[in-house]
């Protein structure tokens, strides 16, 4: 069986559903990609530690923003749960003094739920969220690493972040497809670059090496996603990617790799 590909994705705020381009985007994605058995999504925005996995016996889904139209908080995602692959994921990464713990009242966050209704808009896959015990880049690729045996099986691994994310520079007043600032052109073209070399160890240390690093990201938390994605992929096979979504919107980068 060949080995499900890795993909790292920017899901951007729930209003970027409502962009065309990207929803299109994300679902021609998803329509080239072999069918997944399930999936394992790891967002940007659940970090806790000890490790823990969401619901398997289907927890509503987590409406983690605040301030927009109800329409939002209508959304819906019953995928089914996926205790086979939480059981999997558990005997992978657990280790003495560090179990992985469960919490069945902890349903798919946005970072999850909203890349999925575009890719997988009838929700009849199977599907885990695992949270970011850690933002500490060389942690996740070992942990990443650690799951890479669940490809050969069917699962595909999502991490989900933002290839830029800097809130405090966000300006909806401007059009959407406006022209980047630098600091997002910049550190997006780096990290093209850099996953076109494969180029793992200066991915690893980017907050020295990429170029604005700390205006993309004065919190790397969208970032991180990548690196769980760079230690599966590279552990089954390398860290050879293609990048499937450019451009930026509100001057983020939506850039998006899959890996394998």
């Amino acid at each position: 069986m060949t080995a499900t590909p890795v993909l790292y994705l920017s899901h951007g705020a729930p209003p970027l559903a409502d962009d065309a381009t990207w929803s299109g985007e994300l679902a021609s994605w998803s329509a080239d990609l072999p069918r997944p058995k399930n999936v394992l999504m790891v967002s940007a925005h659940w970090e806790e530690a000890p490790l823990v996995l969401s619901s398997t016996t289907g927890a509503p889904l987590v409406y983690d923003f605040w301030g927009f139209p109800q329409r939002y908080y209508d959304v819906t995602y019953a995928a089914p749960g996926a205790p086979e692959l939480a059981d999997e994921v558990a005997g992978l990464v657990s280790a003495p003094g560090t179990p992985v713990h469960r919490d069945e009242a902890r349903g798919l966050d946005h970072g999850a739920y909203v890349p999925l209704v575009e890719m997988f808009p009838e929700a009849d896959l199977p599907v885990l969220q695992m949270s970011m015990p850690t933002l500490d880049p060389r942690t996740l690729f070992r942990i990443g690493q650690k799951l890479a045996p669940l490809r050969e099986q069917g699962t595909l691994i999502v991490g989900s972040g933002f290839t830029t994310h800097n809130l405090r520079e966000f300006d909806p007043s401007r059009a959407s497809d406006a022209a980047a600032p630098a600091w997002s052109a910049e550190f997006d073209a780096w990290a093209r670059e850099a996953m076109e070399h494969e180029d793992v160890d200066a991915l690893l240390d980017f907050l020295d090496k990429a170029p604005a690093a700390h205006m993309a990201h004065p919190r790397t938390e969208h970032f991180a996603p990548l690196f769980v994605a760079l230690g599966a992929a590279h552990a089954s096979g390398g860290t050879a990617s293609r990048s499937v979504i450019d451009g930026f919107w509100f001057g983020l980068s939506k850039r998006s790799w899959q890996l394998g």
